[in-house]
């Protein structure tokens, strides 16, 4: 799995390629993120709006959007990442 992790003014954008055989384990998990179900100990989720999930023939796209006047910590969202992808490989 490779991302990329884009700031723009109302959140993050994330976009993720070479999710291979993985890519179905990947929504799921990222669906639970998106219901507060996340394995990530992050208190992000406080400063969130909504998170979007959009999927193409070779890769996830995710859309945070943080609350207003709230601004999401990219280091923390990358850990969150890194996190999601090791659970996906137990």
């Amino acid at each position: 799995m490779e991302y990329k992790i884009n700031e723009n003014e109302d959140g993050i954008e994330i976009s993720i390629s070479d999710v291979k055989d993985d890519k179905e384990k990947l929504l799921k998990a990222f669906q639970e993120c998106s219901e507060g179900r996340c394995t990530c100990k992050t208190d992000e989720y406080q400063k969130l709006e909504s998170l979007e999930i959009g999927q193409s023939e070779d890769g996830i796209s995710i859309n945070l959007k943080s609350k207003t006047g709230e601004k999401l910590d990219v280091s923390e969202i990358n850990k969150c990442l890194i996190q999601t992808s090791q659970d996906i490989n137990k």
